[in-house]
């Protein structure tokens, strides 16, 4: 069976440079047929995404704050001037202070902890609801986790709790809006080289030794796009409510390897 998002048409949320995660499944995605629109805060951001977007085809860019309102309503009225519909989303939004992401989590202060779940996590509800609106034949919703969302990891932190709330509100939404035919999906890759998670306390060294240790080594773009084609695509039909890891393997360790411990 042929893996294709011909004729399908979407939104892409959260690419900040050609290094990120969204990046790659944007790029995977318009490889397979897919046609895209995207979202950017703020004109740095969008300067950077401008020549991406244009190089899968893409003349559809929109400003948006998933914190506002206001803002969110503009961007979806301009997503549906544009499309009467759409197949899917991907949702690759976080923010924490970057201050608090070293250090003991139980420094976590109240404001960065409300302002941490209510992007990384509310901004997904607030999504899938608008944009469920627009999938009449079904769908498919995809957001991106971690590990730490379920094991600690160094520094991670409020993100941590935050990711570990992504992953439960991804399998309420997939029984809310499963009767639709739309599917909600989360993929967890293991550490990257990404602006997101340069900002994360000792980074590098959290992207050498999971390297170091996983079965098949940290995981690529590429890898992570063709995880994401697969679950828009028809062939991931039946897929819902899961997490989906593409850490190499990292997940199934109990100690490093032999040559690391």
């Amino acid at each position: 069976m042929t893996i294709s998002l011909q004729g399908k048409r979407g939104l892409i949320m959260g690419v900040a440079n050609e290094r990120s995660i969204a990046w790659g499944i944007a790029r995977a995605m318009a490889e397979a047929g897919a046609e895209l629109a995207f979202t950017y805060q703020g004109e740095a951001f969008g300067s950077r995404l401008k020549p991406l977007a244009e190089s899968v085809g893409s003349d559809f860019m929109v400003d948006v704050d998933v914190t506002n309102a206001e803002s969110m309503d503009t961007a979806f009225a301009a997503l549906k001037d544009r499309w009467d519909s759409i197949d899917f989303v991907v949702h690759a939004i976080a923010y924490s202070d970057k201050n608090e992401l070293t250090g003991r989590f139980i420094n976590t202060s109240a404001e960065n902890f409300r302002n941490s779940l209510t992007i990384s996590c509310y901004s997904f509800i607030d999504v899938a609801r608008r944009a469920s609106e627009m999938m009449p034949n079904g769908g498919t919703l995809l957001t991106l986790s971690y590990q730490g969302s379920n094991r600690v990891t160094p520094f991670y932190n409020v993100m941590g709790v935050a990711k570990a709330a992504l992953e439960s509100a991804t399998r309420y939404l997939a029984n809310d809006l499963g009767q639709q035919g739309i599917r909600v999906n989360a993929i967890s890759p293991g550490p990257m080289k990404t602006l997101a998670g340069a900002a994360i306390g000792g980074a590098r060294k959290t992207y050498k030794h999971t390297g170091e240790n996983a079965p098949l080594g940290n995981a690529t773009l590429e890898a992570v796009g063709g995880t994401a084609v697969y679950l828009a695509s028809d062939v991931g039909s039946h897929t819902t409510g899961e997490v989906i890891r593409v850490d190499g393997g990292f997940h199934i360790l109990g100690m490093p390897q032999p040559d690391h411990l």
